[in-house]
């Protein structure tokens, strides 16, 4: 009987979709999250459709550095600085992003690795860096790309 309770929840926690979906997070269909590190209030995050996200990324709901102004502001002692974070539909999250509280991420929108989410990224673009800004369109992407594109994606590894 422990052991079916212990590989119950070891299923549960196991999967970052079914811990996201557990702890909160709403996200649509064909979401293939690879990170469990969805910040304090992850019932802020919102995911639409197919989403895929690398591994190590990062959604951060609350900002920390509202505890100096608890310390300094007699008014701050029950304050906290959280927003949410909305991501649209057909969306990549490279590996190693972070996204700040009160990001929105549009439908369309390729994020590389290593970058710093703030703010509002329109749709149908490609954005990296730290800070972030927009490389270029997803159809400028797709063209400069697309001479290295290989159909191995339903290949054995021995075949490819």
């Amino acid at each position: 009987m422990i052991k079916k309770i212990y590989n119950k929840i070891y299923r549960v926690l196991a999967s970052p979709n079914n811990y996201a979906k557990k702890s909160g997070v709403k996200f649509g269909r064909n979401v293939q999250l690879n990170t469990k590190s969805f910040g304090s209030e992850p019932y802020l995050i919102t995911i639409g459709d197919n989403l895929y996200t690398s591994s190590n990324v990062t959604f951060i709901t609350h900002d920390g550095s509202v505890n100096v102004l608890r310390n300094l502001y007699q008014e701050c002692k029950n304050v906290d600085l959280i927003k949410p974070i909305t991501i649209g539909d057909n969306v990549f999250l490279g590996f190693g992003v972070s996204i700040l509280p009160g990001s929105i991420i549009g439908d369309n929108v390729i994020v590389g690795a290593n970058s710093l989410v703030k703010g509002v990224l329109k749709e149908n673009n490609v954005y990296a860096g730290n800070p972030i800004r927009k490389i270029c369109s997803i159809h400028e992407y797709y063209n400069k790309r697309k001479v290295d594109f290989l159909n191995t994606k339903n290949l054995k590894n021995e075949d490819k």
